[in-house]
């Protein structure tokens, strides 16, 4: 009866070495500021800032009109406008190849997303900026929507409030792009003039001829910590001047130092905020021609 006694083969279970790593692909985060690993939920339910260091990560247009309205319900403006090539630009591809990719990247037609809506109540245009669109940068596209944005303002008596992020002015559209700032500037003088009240928010980065146009002309300019905010980049700035720049220049805090801001608000207090602005701004009494 030796086959009770046999011994049996042992039955290994094949498994893949990837299997039996714990995958944590995508589900935890690293600050690139104190390098915590950050589990993303977590990370989601604080608006994407940091608990430890409050570094904040950059997010989409659409994530910020959400954060801002009632409900996080508005109503999408304008989205059939998007850029065309006016100059049949071509460097390493075509312009309009690089704004077909841009689309599918961003998922959005164009680098601002603007909408209407209410926040605490008070009717409210505003507008985001996305810089996975082509740096966010301002071309023909982007002053259209902005404007039309403003005059619909104008018109339904509401206020604007616009969140900028941008590397500038759009090259592959030349002088046009560079026309877009005095068109929405125009346009906010005349918002100025109906006594409508306009928050522009800075957000990390937010330079070039959007700094130089609408980002600093707001009733009330506000920025997000640590954002790099100003027209040309630091190094540009040392070589033109052949002077060593002071810590933290253009930083939102050393921008806030200087006057150039007003406040510098933490994410997660942002609509808070803005809410808070507009109880005040939209005063029946303030509104009178």
């Amino acid at each position: 009866m030796s086959w009770f006694t046999r011994k049996k083969p042992k039955i290994t279970e094949s498994v893949d070495d990837n299997q039996r790593t714990v995958r944590t692909e995508g589900v935890f985060v690293k600050c690139p500021e104190c390098e915590l690993a950050l589990y993303k939920g977590e990370l989601e339910e604080s608006e994407n800032v940091c608990p430890k260091c409050t570094y904040h990560f950059r997010i989409s247009a659409r994530e910020r009109l959400a954060k801002l309205f009632d409900d996080q319900k508005y109503e999408p403006l304008d989205e059939g406008i998007s850029s065309a090539d006016p100059l049949e630009f071509f460097d390493s591809k075509s312009y309009k190849q690089r704004i077909e990719e841009a689309k599918k990247m961003a998922g959005i037609p164009e680098a601002i997303v603007t909408g209407r809506g209410t926040v605490g109540r008070h009717l409210v245009f505003a507008g985001a900026m996305d810089m996975n669109f082509i740096g966010g940068s301002m071309g023909s596209a982007v002053g259209e929507k902005i404007t039309r944005l403003i005059e619909r303002a104008i018109k339904d008596r509401g206020a604007v409030v616009i969140f900028s992020a941008s590397g500038g002015a759009r090259m592959q559209e030349g002088i046009l792009s560079l026309m877009q700032m005095a068109k929405i500037s125009a346009a906010l003088a005349k918002l100025h003039a109906e006594r409508l009240p306009y928050i522009s928010v800075m957000t990390d980065p937010t330079t070039g001829g959007v700094t130089a146009s609408f980002a600093m002309l707001g009733d009330v300019n506000i920025a997000e910590p640590k954002a790099l905010i100003g027209f040309a980049g630091p190094r540009v700035i040392e070589q033109t001047i052949r002077q060593k720049l002071p810590k933290g220049f253009q930083r939102s805090e050393f921008l806030l130092e200087h006057g150039m801001l007003d406040m510098v608000v933490d994410r997660r207090q942002m609509r808070q905020t803005i809410t808070r602005l507009l109880d005040f701004m939209m005063n029946d009494s303030l509104l009178q021609k």
